[in-house]
């Protein structure tokens, strides 16, 4: 799909209007409003009561008295509120609490009469397929094993080739668990351990990824990340190998209510559940030996959209996709990232597909930062993009992306922002940043960001040296600044550099 044509789909989709889903869980009630039905949507507004529907359903068949009235009021703001931010289409669904209790028909009776809209009960197997597909919409690479963790269930499938496989809902969330066992790991073990010894295909597992999805698992990657100082506080696509998210977990599956207390940033109102959270974790682990576990932010609710697009949508490259809309959105010279991809490819022989399309990419968002003040362009463009909503993407592309636009407006090499964000990449990674930052440099100062120069004013190796060669009707663009910004780029490349006429 072409540039106009993505940015075409871009624009149509913001003309249908915002859409929401309201996610009624068996630990929380959520409401995520987007901007609209497009192949990587901004969430717009994100707000979660924890009513606990779920808390006493394995004793009592029934969802929790107090939480029925906490949801029904929160379903109520949520319709109202969406109302009023013009959302055009709202989803509301509930999952594993109102689907297994005696009375959820009643629960969902009442919420539609304060919703005024139907109510969509997802089944196990729908509940399993829209998480996994919440993942591909993000990860489109992912292979391996999805788990969805809720508070009363587990939903675990199998993806790869950007598609769903063998799939199955479990009842192992942690409320559940809490009070199917009353706190007691060595049972809740068994409980565990016998539900997955009665999935034979989770042996197709192991050595591939395990992608976990849901609050508390991202609790756990939180906690990780503080103890190794990790220096990208993105949790989306965090990968951790296996055998340090079983420490991790083994760890905190033992600790008191007292300790967890003492852990810096973990929310109170998940000190009941991590711990059995933690220990699903580590038993799914121990069952499906994965070579290593990436968190995922994405999940049933982005899967519920994702499912909701044209089969042309769904194609769409996520990465590709968003950084088009941004450098559409913030940039001067939208279409100028794709021919400065382009006329800067000489430079990357010997690059991969995967290198490739992270090129392109990082030209898309190339000018993002002009309206920002000269002396702070550099370090404010690079946070932007380190924490931007970007996916199809992994925290060593993120940083390469972030550090090439942090070069290319000139950013300090020896700052700690560039520390900061070179410290998950490698040296071809992090030399690659560099070359196509001095590049866009000169692609932008070469030619103001007009299109339709750069074709005529090729890069190419001669002899030893790099050449750029200025066609005859552009011979004035010649100048000290375009030479000393070719001459940055040969001396990252270790190569001589000049500019010549056009033959």
């Amino acid at each position: 799909m072409s540039i106009a044509e993505v940015a075409g789909t871009r624009t149509r989709t913001k003309q249908a209007g915002r859409i929401g889903v309201v996610d009624v869980g068996s630990n929380s009630v959520r409401l995520v409003v987007y901007e609209g039905a497009g192949r990587n949507p901004a969430a717009m507004f994100n707000e979660k009561v924890l009513c606990g529907l779920g808390r006493r359903l394995a004793s009592t068949g029934k969802l929790d008295a107090e939480g029925v009235v906490s949801a029904h009021a929160a379903i109520e703001r949520f319709v109202a509120l969406s109302r009023v931010m013009g959302v055009r289409h709202l989803d509301i669904v509930a999952t594993a609490a109102v689907r297994d209790a005696n009375d959820g028909a009643d629960f969902v009776a009442k919420a539609e009469e304060l919703a005024g809209t139907p109510i969509r009960v997802l089944s196990g197997q729908e509940e399993a397929y829209f998480s996994a597909e919440g993942v591909l919409s993000a990860i489109p690479e992912a292979d391996g094993l999805v788990g969805d963790l809720g508070g009363g269930s587990l939903e675990v499938v199998l993806v790869g080739g950007g598609q769903v496989g063998a799939q199955a809902t479990l009842p192992l969330g942690p409320l559940r668990l809490l009070e199917a066992t009353q706190g007691d790991k060595a049972r809740a073990s068994e409980i565990i351990d016998q539900a997955l010894a009665g999935l034979p295909w989770l042996d197709q597992v192991r050595g591939r990824s395990f992608f976990a999805v849901g609050g508390a698992w991202r609790a756990l990657a939180k906690i990780h990340m503080a103890q190794t100082s990790y220096p990208l506080r993105v949790l989306h696509h965090y990968r951790i190998m296996r055998g340090d998210v079983r420490d991790l977990s083994r760890v905190i599956s033992n600790l008191s209510r007292e300790s967890l207390e003492r852990i810096s940033g973990l929310s109170r109102r998940r000190l009941d559940t991590l711990p059995l959270a933690a220990l699903i974790l580590d038993r799914v682990l121990k069952a499906t030996r994965p070579r290593d576990v990436v968190f995922s932010s994405y999940g049933l609710r982005e899967g519920l959209l994702f499912s909701r697009l044209s089969a042309r949508e769904r194609a769409l490259d996520p990465l590709i996709d968003t950084s088009v809309e941004m450098g559409a959105r913030l940039g001067r010279f939208a279409e100028h990232g794709e021919e400065l991809a382009q006329w800067m490819t000489p430079l990357f022989g010997d690059e991969s597909p995967a290198e490739k399309r992270l090129r392109l990419a990082t030209c898309h968002v190339s000018d993002i930062g002009w309206r920002n003040h000269p002396d702070y362009r550099a370090q404010q463009t690079l946070f932007e993009i380190l924490r931007g909503p970007f996916v199809g993407i992994d925290h060593p592309g993120r940083a390469q992306m972030a550090l090439a636009i942090y070069a290319r407006y000139d950013g300090d090499p020896e700052s700690g922002a560039f520390r900061q964000a070179s410290a998950v990449m490698d040296e071809r990674q992090v030399l690659a940043a560099r070359v196509i930052g001095a590049s866009l440099r000169l692609g932008h100062c070469l030619t103001g960001g007009t299109p339709g120069i750069l074709c005529d004013c090729p890069l190419s190796f001669v002899d030893d040296g790099l050449v750029l060669t200025l066609a005859a009707r552009h011979a004035d663009l010649d100048g000290e600044v375009v030479q000393r910004r070719l001459g940055a780029i040969g001396r990252l490349i270790n190569r001589p550099t000049k500019v010549v006429p056009a033959a």
